[in-house]
């Protein structure tokens, strides 16, 4: 069916297809060298992403010019937005010096004691390359401190690329390219069943940790029950299991000490980067002494054959990282970034809710702290007829079933100038108030498209 986007009467993918003609172009060159024409799954979209020229503050340009509110923010990364005057001109001067020392620094050591002032659990620090890098140490070390071998995470809750976490629903086969034994040493456990976390715990002596996104899987999407975090980590502690909390999303963002700070749940691990690096890579484990003393060489022969931990890594706290990531958390230390995007992303919620409420939808806007979610559609929402300060639950069953339908929304929004994390995104510091009202419109705007369309189940 065709719909009236301005003046001209087009489908909203072909209004896509002639708006951003440039990144077409770009995609078709780089079908040919990437797999699916993309460098990051999260980056790939129907029918080819837009490609960016550049960015400033909460918003950023692409090949063809339009101007687009940025909820993406660097996948999670830039709490104080694009090209923050400080973080530029911190890595500017360090790119006087070196990109790489390959060598100890001073400011490893500044980055370092920023992470210990701000997250509770940090006794001790040991930086990486990335998020990904971050909870894979973690798991090595929780099994070399416990001299066990199983980690429980739970259902979609994300902690990054490697082998072990990207385990997601046994007993069904592993995931291409991880060996059945590598699968086989996780447990994959539904969230918001405390008995039967502890019935395990219980039954299985060979549990060396459990690791979680403390806000729910996928930031937020699914939200968590902070009562349920409370009792992973007192069932962990019951038990002598290891409690790993995955911050590289929430780090920094829900408060200057995390989701752990804001909760006052403290774990025995916990995984850094995304606001960790202000923007560069760079990712971080901090945690007990005793367990991080694994990284340790000693004297005795036998310790660093059987119980060192070994770890490299080319660029762990890398000068660039460090100096962006200690000029960015010295901001976020001020603790007015944390108040700023979570009241905001708060109004944004409430902004959308108030669109859906307009356009008789059944779904709704939610989130915790600084990020959100949109559900359009769902005929089972229990929560449709409370407040918006109980819309917290999540409506993943639509999104699962029709994933098209929020592609195209995503395409509708970015037509109207807002892009979005899938379904959802983050706020940052360079955000305003103008940009949540303009970004309201947006969506106001898109759903008429969708319902033109004929793209949203039983309306239109």
């Amino acid at each position: 069916m065709s719909t009236t986007v301005g003046t001209s009467k087009r489908t909203l993918d072909e209004f896509f297809v002639e708006q951003f003609a440039g990144s077409a172009a770009r995609f078709q060159e780089a079908v040919a060298i990437f797999p699916n024409g993309a460098t990051h799954d999260g980056r790939a979209q129907k029918p080819f992403p837009l490609y960016i020229e550049r960015a400033q503050g909460a918003h950023k340009w692409d090949v063809d010019g339009n101007r687009i509110i940025d909820f993406l923010v660097g996948h999670g990364a830039l709490l104080l937005g694009h090209a923050h005057p400080a973080v530029v001109e911190a890595v500017t001067a360090q790119m006087q010096h070196s990109t790489h020392y390959g060598a100890a620094h001073e400011r490893e050591i500044e980055w370092g004691r920023l992470v210990q002032r701000l997250i509770p659990s940090a006794e001790r620090v040991r930086f990486t390359a990335s998020g990904t890098e971050a909870t894979l140490m973690c798991l090595r070390l929780a099994r070399a401190y416990t001299g066990k071998s199983k980690v429980i995470k739970f259902e979609h809750h994300f902690h990054g690329w490697h082998d072990y976490v990207v385990v997601d629903e046994p007993p069904a086969p592993p995931p291409a390219g991880v060996p059945a034994g590598t699968a086989d040493s996780m447990m994959v456990l539904p969230v918001h069943d405390p008995d039967l976390l502890e019935t395990v715990l219980r039954d299985d002596p060979d549990i060396a940790a459990v690791i979680m996104e403390p806000t729910g899987a996928g930031y937020s999407s699914y939200p968590l029950d902070p009562d349920f975090l409370a009792a992973v980590r007192k069932l962990t502690l019951d038990y002598g299991v290891l409690m790993i909390m995955d911050e590289v999303i929430t780090g920094f963002r829900c408060s200057p000490g995390g989701a752990q700070a804001a909760t006052g749940v403290i774990p025995d691990l916990t995984s850094l980067a995304k606001i960790l690096a202000g923007g560069l890579p760079g990712g971080a484990v901090a945690g007990r002494a005793d367990i991080l003393a694994h990284l340790e060489y000693r004297d005795e022969p036998e310790w660093n054959s059987r119980k060192k931990v070994r770890h490299q890594g080319t660029f762990n706290a890398n000068p660039l990282s460090a100096s962006a990531g200690a000029t960015a958390l010295a901001i976020v230390a001020e603790g007015w970034p944390a108040r700023h995007v979570n009241d905001l992303a708060a109004m944004l919620r409430d902004e959308m809710n108030q669109v859906l409420d307009a356009h008789g939808l059944s779904g709704c806007v939610y989130g915790t702290y600084s990020m959100f979610h949109i559900s359009l559609y769902n005929p089972s929402n229990p929560h449709r007829k409370q407040s918006p300060d109980d819309r917290t639950q999540p409506f993943a069953s639509m999104r699962e079933a029709d994933p098209a339908l929020y592609g195209k929304m995503r395409r509708g929004l970015q037509v109207h100038g807002v892009d979005l994390m899938g379904d959802g995104g983050m706020l940052s510091t360079a955000h305003t108030e103008e940009d949540v009202r303009e970004a309201a419109a947006a969506l106001d705007r898109t759903i008429d498209l969708l319902k033109q369309e004929g793209a949203i189940p039983g309306v239109g």
